[in-house]
Parts: structure tokens; C-alpha cells; sequence
């Protein structure tokens, strides 16, 4: 491990030499991940992606990539599409990125069974911000507003999501 890496510890996720407090899935972590569990994944994933809202927020990274109001990121088993970025209007069940409250105002990417996904495998295992401090994700992390945002302006694509195994 390494200070560039982004690793979730008992007290949150440790980045660039600060600990910052965070949520994971309300099915805790786990090493089998599943479709629908609730859980975080555990391994070492990386970054592959960085999505955000440009009615909200300044880009926070030159790489970083609008969510446009027909984004969405494919969610159903049955779809060819599974745990990828589509377009509504959308014939499977999907996640809306456009949402109505600022979880996905920013958005980092992980590699989390992507591109070739296996169906049933997790979908939409993002880094996003947090509804309130302690409030369980379906499986992502999620941090504060201003953490996110701070740790999105120093890590790179490839930055390394370190989350130990149970």
C-alpha cells in the first residue's frame, strides 16, 4: 500500500496521509459479492472514472466527465449492458446518475466487475457522497461532500481502492 492508494480502514477511508469518516453497504463487506446483497466488495479495484453534474458542480478533475439528463448505469442481469454507463430511454432496469439529491453530484468509478461483467456479480460500486454521516450505501462507499471532493481533485484513473478482505 501506498499514500496514493484509497483504502478503507475501521476508521473510514485512508488517502494521501488523512483518514476520512465514511459509509459502506448496509450488507457490510464482503469476498462473494452479489447482485442486489447490499454489500461493499472486497479487493483491490481502481478508479476508472470520474462522472459529474455540471449544473452543480465545477469539473474536479480534467478527466472527469459530465452526467448528461438521460445517464444511466445498467442494472439488470438479463441486459447485455450490465454494470455499464447507457442512455435513456432504456429498455432494462437501470440506476438513474441524474438524481434529484446530490449523492451522485460526483461520482468515482471503480473497476468493481468491469468492463466484462459477470452477470449477477455487483453493479454500480461507486466512491459518491454520503446522505448523512453512518447511513449505509447498497454497496458503495460514501463520503462527505467535501472529502469526496477533495480526494476527487488528487487521484488519478488507475488510483487503487484497497478494501481488505473479511
Amino acid at each position: 500500500m501506498t499514500p496514493d492508494d484509497l483504502v478503507l480502514t475501521p476508521r473510514g477511508v485512508r488517502f494521501a496521509g488523512r483518514a476520512f469518516p465514511c459509509s459502506i453497504g448496509k450488507g457490510g463487506l464482503s469476498n462473494a459479492k452479489r447482485e442486489g446483497d447490499g454489500a461493499t466488495p472486497t479487493g483491490v479495484h481502481q478508479i476508472v472514472g470520474m462522472l459529474y453534474r455540471p449544473d452543480r458542480i465545477a469539473a474536479p478533475a480534467p478527466w472527469a466527465i459530465p452526467i448528461g439528463p438521460r445517464d444511466l448505469w445498467a442494472d439488470d442481469i438479463r441486459d447485455g449492458q450490465y454494470n455499464h454507463l447507457v442512455s435513456a430511454p432504456y429498455a432494462f432496469s437501470y440506476e438513474v446518475l441524474r438524481r434529484a439529491d446530490p449523492l451522485y453530484d460526483l461520482v468515482l468509478l471503480t473497476d468493481w466487475n468491469w468492463p466484462n461483467a459477470v452477470p449477477g456479480r455487483g453493479s454500480a460500486i461507486f466512491i459518491h457522497q454520503w446522505r448523512r454521516p453512518g447511513y449505509p450505501t447498497e454497496g458503495c462507499i460514501a463520503l462527505r461532500r467535501e472529502h469526496l471532493h477533495w480526494i476527487a481533485q488528487r487521484i488519478s484513473l488507475g488510483t487503487r481502492v484497497i478494501i481488505p478482505r473479511v
